[in-house]
C-alpha cells in the first residue's frame, strides 16, 4: 500500500471495494495490505462520514415484523414471509425450498403430505446429499388437476437430498370403508403405514373448505360431503382430514374410507414445517397453527397480514 495516500482515499477505496466491486473484507484486507479489522473499521468510517448511505428496503423490513408477529403469536420456532404484494405459490415455494435443507441432518425421517404447494417446492430444491435420509409420504394417492403425480412429491424431494423414498402404494380413499379397512390390513400397506410412525420431521401444506376445495378437485369429497365436514364446524384440511377452528380432527362420514396418517400424529415433532398462501387458506393456516401442527411457517405477505388480523375478519 502507498505511504502517499491520506486516510481518506484509503477509506473510499475500501468502500468502493465492497460496495460497488461487491469485494470480500478479505480480498479488500490483502489489496490495501491491511488487517481484515482494519477494513471493518474502514468501512464503519465510510459510513459515519455519509460516504455510503444504508437503507434498509420496506417490504423486506415489512416481512421481517410480521414474520416475528406470527412467530410470538403461535409460540413458532421460525416463520418465513415471502416479500411482494400479489401473493404467489411460486415465491412461497422458493422461500421454503431455501430453508428446508438447512433443517434436515443425516437420518432424518422426512414426513410429506402432497399438494399443489409442496409439489411446487419439490421442484425449486437445489440438490444436497443428506446420508441416511429416508421420506415418506404420509397421504394415499390421487389424482390431481395440478399436472403432476401425487405419490411424486415425496419422491422429488428424496431424489433432491440422495434420500430414500417411501411411497404410501393406496389410494387417499377407497369406495367403502370395508375395501378401506381390508387394505389397510394387507402386509404392504400395514409396513408402510407403520413406517411413518418413524418420522421425525414434516413438511405439510393446508386445504381450504370452500367449494373450489382440491379435496373436491381431487375427488376426495363431493360437494355435498363438503357441506356436510362444514355443518359439524369444518374451516381447514391437514393432512387430507378436516379439523375445526382450534384445529382438532373431525370425525365425518368420509374418514372410514381415507387412508393415510391422521393429522394429530405429526404433533409434538422435531420440526413441521407448514408452507401455505392465499385468501382462501387463511382460516386452515390459523386453525392448523392453532392445533399445534407445526412450529415453522412459509408463507407470503398478504397471507401473513390476513392470518395476524384475524381469521374472523377473512371468513
Amino acid at each position: 500500500m502507498s505511504m502517499q495516500r491520506n486516510a481518506e482515499e484509503i477509506i473510499v477505496e475500501a468502500a468502493w471495494a465492497y460496495y460497488y466491486e461487491d469485494r470480500t473484507q478479505n480480498e479488500i484486507a490483502g489489496m490495501l495490505g491491511v488487517s481484515r479489522s482494519s477494513v471493518a473499521m474502514y468501512l464503519q468510517q465510510a459510513r459515519e462520514a455519509g460516504l455510503v448511505e444504508v437503507r434498509l428496503d420496506p417490504a423486506r423490513f415489512d416481512t421481517r415484523t410480521l414474520a416475528e408477529a406470527l412467530r410470538s403469536h403461535y409460540g413458532l420456532k421460525e416463520v418465513w414471509v415471502a416479500p411482494g404484494r400479489t401473493g404467489s405459490i411460486e415465491r412461497v415455494a422458493q422461500l421454503a425450498a431455501r430453508q428446508l435443507p438447512d433443517l434436515l441432518a443425516p437420518g432424518d425421517r422426512l414426513g410429506v403430505a402432497w399438494g399443489q404447494t409442496v409439489g411446487t417446492l419439490a421442484e425449486y430444491l437445489v440438490p444436497k446429499e443428506i446420508p441416511d435420509l429416508k421420506v415418506l409420504q404420509l397421504v394415499g394417492a390421487m389424482r390431481t388437476p395440478y399436472g403432476f403425480d401425487t405419490t411424486n412429491c415425496a419422491a422429488r424431494i428424496a431424489a433432491a437430498f440422495s434420500g430414500r423414498v417411501v411411497n404410501l402404494h393406496a389410494p387417499a380413499i377407497l369406495s367403502t370403508p370395508e375395501l378401506a379397512t381390508a387394505l389397510r390390513q394387507e402386509e404392504l400397506i400395514t409396513r408402510q403405514l407403520d413406517a411413518l410412525t418413524e418420522i421425525n420431521k414434516v413438511v405439510f401444506a393446508v386445504g381450504s373448505v370452500n367449494d373450489q376445495s382440491h379435496i373436491v378437485l381431487c375427488g376426495i369429497a363431493t360437494p355435498a360431503a363438503l357441506e356436510e365436514y362444514r355443518k359439524l364446524g369444518a374451516v381447514g384440511i391437514v393432512l387430507g382430514r378436516f379439523v375445526d377452528r382450534n384445529g382438532e380432527h373431525i370425525e365425518g362420514p368420509l374418514d372410514p374410507r381415507l387412508i393415510g396418517l391422521l393429522p394429530q400424529a405429526i404433533r409434538g415433532r422435531e420440526m413441521s414445517m407448514l408452507v401455505s398462501c392465499g385468501a382462501d387458506k387463511v382460516l386452515s393456516i390459523d386453525a392448523a397453527l392453532r392445533g399445534g401442527y407445526a412450529n415453522r411457517l412459509v408463507t407470503d405477505l398478504p397471507t401473513a397480514e390476513a392470518v395476524l388480523a384475524g381469521p374472523a375478519r377473512a371468513a
